[in-house]
């Protein structure tokens, strides 16, 4: 099938976000996901959902959107100048979790449709989205089953896809200006039409479900261990390298605000608190610096691993 099925996407995409806050809510055990549904003038709207002040998320949020416009965004159209003047509709998932607990990571997750139109011409479609997982603490168990999960939702389309959308995420999530990345990686893809769309709705739903699992291991793994101020104060600290490249380099972020998006739902990503400090360096040989100096480097987790 060539035709975007938006119907179909449009449902198993409401269901995915039905689905993560349930399993969020039962690993917390005690917030809920408020919903908070939005109209977008310029055409479409959603629902944002998020939650706060949990006994493990100390906030997290899981979006639904489908928005239409009549003229492509710069942010959109910059990498596809031939699509400049398009009309667009989009839909997709987006989610982001903090967890209180400074040993369990933060993670990002976002799948998405994307059409542009032009009366007289084919419909130019593609999927996007992908997931990535940025700790405070290095964990190597963490980061094996996190790329495993990666690479079990990549293998049916090929088994070339896996490597490329790891390079593509250690790429894309890279703050240039501090030359650091910004966590352990994951898939990343955009543009993606390959093996045509049942591929790559087939894609999406592996890339949904494959991150509700993996994250919600890790983080159950997590949550209850230990920690003081001195691991509490280096978790606000390097929330500041999570806000700062959604703020500065993120497409997500300009996308929505270019095309005049919904500011609250946008920016849901946020961590609630957050610190920066100038200068900060860990003391050699500790747990925080082994997180620069180990971890946050793109490396071939699953090395060794593989059947």
């Amino acid at each position: 099938m060539s035709t975007p099925d938006f119907t179909t996407v449009e449902t198993w995409l409401r269901s995915l976000q039905a689905r993560l806050c349930e399993r969020f809510e039962a690993i917390d055990g005690i917030a809920r996901f408020g919903t908070d549904p939005w109209q977008r003038a310029e055409g479409g709207g959603g629902v944002s959902r998020v939650m706060a002040d949990g006994a493990v998320f100390e906030r997290g949020g899981v979006g639904f959107s489908l928005v239409h416009g009549s003229k492509l965004p710069p942010s959109a159209s910059a990498h596809r100048p031939e699509l400049e003047g398009r009309s667009w509709r989009a839909m997709g998932v987006s989610v982001v979790m903090h967890p209180r607990n400074p040993h369990a990571p933060t993670s990002h997750c976002n799948v998405r449709l994307f059409v542009a139109e032009k009366p007289g011409e084919e419909p130019v479609w593609w999927f996007g989205g992908g997931f990535d997982l940025t700790p405070y603490y290095g964990y190597d168990q963490d980061c094996q089953e996190w790329h495993a999960a990666a690479r079990e939702a990549c293998v049916p389309a090929g088994e070339h896809v896996y490597p490329k959308l790891k390079t593509w995420c250690d790429e894309y999530f890279f703050l240039r200006h501090r030359n650091e990345p910004r966590g352990v990686g994951g898939i990343f893809y955009d543009d993606w039409s390959e093996g045509g769309f049942e591929a790559g709705f087939a894609l999406m739903q592996r890339v949904g479900e494959a991150f509700g699992s993996a994250y919600a291991g890790i983080v159950a793994r997590r949550k209850d261990q230990p920690f003081g101020e001195r691991e509490r104060q280096w978790q606000l600290l390097r929330r500041g390298r999570y806000v700062e490249f959604n703020l500065v380099w993120d497409r997500g972020t300009l996308f929505g605000l270019q095309s005049g998006g919904r500011t609250e739902s946008i920016l849901m990503s946020m961590p609630p608190q957050v610190r920066w400090e100038y200068d900060h360096r860990p003391e050699p040989g500790s747990p925080e610096a082994a997180l620069l100096e180990r971890y946050l480097k793109p490396r071939d987790w699953l090395a060794g691993t593989r059947a």
